[in-house]
């Protein structure tokens, strides 16, 4: 448990995980490390990652100066030993190594400097979305989780956020604080999911109708060309 920019204690319940959930809580760079984790894997193991690789650097913390300047085959080593970090512990240690290696360059390390210094809710979304391995999503879900939990609420910041800011959603891990909205927020995901699958398979079947509709007109038209053919000028 630590202090977040408000004055208030931070307790997160993110990783579902006491001694992650305390990492969490007081080191900038397993928050960021645990949301670029979360990708493609549950929410738990993802934010639960950091701890694991704390553990395996013999530390307490993480370190960006020190996972920057890592032998790039050893860090590999750190996710891909059982059990995995990560569904695709090869290619995510690539993408931790150089998001601390792009703090160390523009940050000097640091990683809550990213939003200490934000002037706005843009600005911090920017600075975001300048992290590799950082899309739009992510940065918004991210400043969301910065703004609900650890305080950090510069002018805008919910409007930055886009609809994972809004007040008592459960679309994200920002809005994750125990059992019962780890389920909410799961099963909005699956909602979701479901939803853009049936979409998707709406705009395939739109696309073959629309397909053998043009093709039956391109059928209709050349067979009227042909002698003997019926025209509409016949």
């Amino acid at each position: 448990m630590t202090t977040s920019d408000s004055g208030k204690d931070i307790t997160l319940r993110i990783a579902q995980n006491p001694e992650a959930d305390e990492l969490l809580g007081r080191s900038p760079l397993a928050a960021l490390v645990g949301m670029l984790l979360d990708q493609q894997v549950p929410m738990e193991w993802a934010f639960t990652g950091p701890y694991t690789l704390a553990e395996r650097m013999g530390s307490d913390d993480l370190d960006a100066g020190r996972i920057a300047a890592y032998d790039p085959d050893a860090f590999t080593e750190l996710f891909t030993a059982k059990p995995a970090l990560h569904r695709y512990p090869g290619s995510m240690a690539q993408r931790v190594q150089q998001l601390c290696q792009f703090l160390v360059a523009e940050y000097d390390g640091d990683a809550s400097a990213v939003w200490r210094s934000a002037a706005t809710g843009d600005d911090l979304l920017e600075r975001l979305n300048a992290l590799p391995g950082f899309g739009t999503q992510k940065a918004r879900i991210f400043l969301a989780l910065l703004g609900k939990q650890f305080g950090v609420r510069p002018t805008g910041w919910r409007e930055a956020a886009g609809p994972y800011g809004e007040a008592g959603s459960h679309r994200s891990v920002a809005d994750i604080t125990g059992p019962e909205s780890l389920a909410e927020v799961r099963a909005y995901k699956q909602e979701a999911k479901a939803a853009a699958k049936a979409a998707a398979k709406a705009a395939q079947t739109a696309t073959r109708t629309t397909a053998k509709t043009k093709a039956r007109t391109t059928k209709t038209a050349k067979a009227a060309k042909k002698p003997g053919g019926s025209s509409p000028d016949k």
